[in-house]
């Protein structure tokens, strides 16, 4: 479990910016009407943050050289 935590440690930690980033934005701009889909409840904002977040900074995640090399020889086993 702890090598999982180290392994996605840049996907958590930017799901829980992003979160953060989600309901600050909510709160702050938000959609006083209730028709914007994203902006109109905390929780939609939320999670739509935490998702962005993650996908932004997963982008920074190096991988190892031997990850990459192992994932084209199992291309080419067709």
């Amino acid at each position: 479990m702890k090598k999982w935590f180290k392994n996605n440690a840049l996907y958590l930690i930017g799901a829980a910016v992003g979160a953060i980033a989600g309901y600050i934005y909510w709160q702050q701009v938000g959609c006083s009407s209730g028709t914007c889909m994203i902006t109109s409840k905390p929780t939609n904002s939320t999670i739509y943050g935490a998702v962005m977040g993650s996908l932004l900074f997963g982008m920074f995640k190096k991988e190892k050289k031997n990850e990459i090399i192992k994932e084209g020889e199992k291309n080419h086993d067709i």
